[in-house]
């Protein structure tokens, strides 16, 4: 699974890293995952071709970015984690005991994802099933939810919604429609949330859903 040429990236990773104080061992991590999702998606689509010359930038550092918003997390759940992101870079930055878990129900993203875990080391463990069937399988209780461009915000809240029952807040990566998503969400969903700009997409915004209840 080799790239058959590979694009310089290192002016993009030096301006995502420079807006991030992690370490030497995450970025060790980072470095390792973006190489192996360079070489896997020669044969399988983990992100827009078009945005593998912003790899850092666009989806290393839009993931990183969640660290802020929630720095004493220590167990995360990634919802439709696809190529990795925010999940597998996000356990990239943790130390333990902190943990992620990445729930993906593509087989081929899933494998990914597994060979992502093992080379970098990160505490990431992966979950090959759909995200709806998660609760079921899973007994533990998050600190955090992410999601990114999984699925518009009436259904994605069905989704967290169980997590959010047992304690956890939700960090949804959202882009430039989320206030007419928030609207039409109104109609299903009592939602306690504040909305705060992305640090690396000028039309996103991300989501903390503080608290949320279903509209009978």
């Amino acid at each position: 699974m080799k790239p058959s040429s590979t694009p310089d990236l290192s002016y993009d990773r030096a301006i995502a890293l420079a807006e991030y104080n992690v370490s030497r061992e995450t970025i060790s991590r980072l470095d390792a995952f973006v190489a192996l999702l360079l070489e896997w998606q020669a044969t399988t689509n983990l992100i827009a071709p078009s945005t593998i010359r912003e790899v850092w930038s666009r989806h290393v550092a839009d993931s990183l970015q969640l660290l802020k918003l929630a720095p004493h997390a220590t167990t995360w759940l990634d919802l439709g984690s696809g190529g990795g992101f925010p999940g597998m870079v996000i356990a990239c930055a943790l130390t333990e005991p902190g943990q992620v878990h990445l729930v993906e129900s593509n087989a081929k993203k899933a494998a990914f994802l597994r060979e992502a875990a093992r080379i970098t080391g990160a505490p990431a463990k992966i979950h090959a099933v759909r995200v709806e069937n998660f609760p079921q399988f899973y007994a533990g209780k998050p600190d955090i939810v992410t999601a990114r461009a999984l699925a518009p915000l009436p259904k994605l809240l069905g989704y967290v919604a169980p997590f959010m029952e047992r304690g956890a807040q939700a960090l949804l990566l959202k882009g430039q429609d989320v206030d007419g998503e928030l609207t039409e969400a109104a109609k299903y969903w009592r939602i306690s949330a504040d909305l705060v700009p992305s640090e690396t997409d000028a039309s996103g915004r991300i989501l903390i859903v503080k608290a949320l209840q279903r509209l009978t």
